[in-house]
């Protein structure tokens, strides 16, 4: 029998497809690649279509919280009192909640942000992934390899570089991603500002956005993630971050231009993981036979077998695991994994980087491998990159600002 911490954190319901995976993220209908988009489209720009139902504008605002989960934000209402009035007010047609990429992490779904498309076609497809030219693992966030070219790695136009020519595009957030390899790969092509802090980013955010023209904003807010990976996001420091989310949603409200069209999202959920089961695989020769390579993260494991490997070699793995882990795991294969859709449309030059052999986490569990991962990678409490609802369901908020309110006679 299942028990409680799988049942909460279980897959969507819907089709099931290989390797009983749950169904993949709702690509091209409703999912964090539809967000730029459909927010294009609702400022009047041709090309791009408005699949999330957003009302026409002349500014939208794109407020990313990283980590912020649709099952997190429905169980901590109470620290969000600003986010419940505007959900109380309703929406209309625009959903209240969109998948996020797969993996469930802010490579891949930041770049589908950005381009409007799923990671087989990005290319993002995990936090570490194996780069085949090099026959290495290379880091798609924040340690970007030098000898990869983050413009070859995603070679499409983002959404920005698109709409540039078109209207004012600006992306508020920290000074240390103005021209990080994170943003020259999927977030290019926009005028950046920076504040360190969400009050500095909130005021700039005012004064980018009054000019009075059309305008498309993204706002990042990465406190919540951080909170969450160090302390947990059951912890009160969690909390306090979401109180500050909420406050700073507040504050665009009233300080953008009213009738700014304001979306509150995130690009991942997130869920708390105890040390008893942050497991070291490697420790298990058979989890790791015929492995040439280890990349992924802890709930997203990807495995990259040794070039001469049968397809039998690949089979014994999967059996391996599952004979381990048995219900805490999906386990599957890089064919499985397109044939399902969780990575949208594959082009061949990313196929290589999805790991022969993948291991998702089902509950609350986290894989290592010790040999190459930082110890203080083992302390990490909140985490993500699985299939669950809890973290690839993400909320979408859609709100007019207020305004900024005239002085008093």
């Amino acid at each position: 029998m299942r028990d409680a911490a799988q049942n909460q954190n279980d897959a969507p319901s819907g089709t099931r497809h290989a390797a009983d995976l749950p169904s993949p993220p709702l690509f091209g209908s409703k999912s964090i690649a539809e967000v730029f988009t459909s927010s294009a489209a609702s400022l009047g720009i041709p090309g791009f279509t408005n699949h999330l139902s957003l009302p026409s504008a002349q500014r939208v605002c794109v407020v990313l919280a990283d980590g912020l989960g649709r099952s997190l934000l429905k169980q901590k209402a109470s620290h969000t009192p600003f986010i419940r009035s505007v959900l109380a007010g309703g929406q209309r047609s625009v959903p209240q909640w969109i998948d996020s990429a797969f993996p469930s992490t802010t490579a891949a779904s930041l770049a589908s942000l950005g381009t409007g498309l799923p990671a087989g076609q990005h290319g993002m497809v995990g936090y570490d992934v194996l780069d085949p030219a090099q026959d290495k693992v290379v880091n798609l966030l924040g340690n970007w390899d030098p000898q990869v070219d983050p413009a070859q790695w995603q070679p499409h136009a983002t959404v920005f570089e698109r709409l540039a020519s078109e209207l004012d595009v600006v992306t508020v957030s920290l000074p240390q991603f103005g021209n990080s390899p994170m943003t020259q790969a999927a977030l290019r092509g926009s005028r950046f500002v920076g504040g360190t802090t969400l009050h500095a980013r909130t005021a700039a955010a005012a004064e980018a956005m009054s000019g009075g023209g059309r305008s498309l904003m993204y706002f990042y807010v990465n406190e919540l993630d951080k909170a969450g990976h160090r302390y947990g996001c059951q912890s009160d420091r969690w909390e306090h971050q979401l109180e500050e989310l909420d406050s700073t949603v507040k504050r665009l409200s009233a300080t953008l231009p009213a009738g700014t069209t304001i979306l509150l999202t995130g690009d991942h959920g997130m869920l708390d993981v105890p040390e008893s089961q942050r497991i070291d695989y490697s420790a298990d020769e058979s989890l790791v036979a015929g492995v040439r390579h280890t990349a992924g993260e802890p709930r997203m494991v990807h495995l990259y077998l040794e070039p001469d490997a049968t397809d039998s070699h690949r089979e014994s793995l999967l059996a391996a695991w599952r004979r381990r882990f048995g219900e805490r795991i999906w386990a599957f294969s890089r064919d499985e994994a397109v044939e399902a859709g969780l990575f949208g449309t594959v082009r061949p030059e990313v196929a290589p980087r999805i790991g022969d052999v993948m291991i998702a986490a089902r509950d609350t569990l986290a894989l290592y491998d010790t040999r190459r991962a930082r110890p203080a990678s083992l302390e990490v409490v909140g985490q993500h990159g699985s299939l669950t609802k809890a973290e690839r369901e993400v909320p979408l908020l859609c709100f007019a600002a207020a305004g900024r309110k005239g002085k008093r006679g």
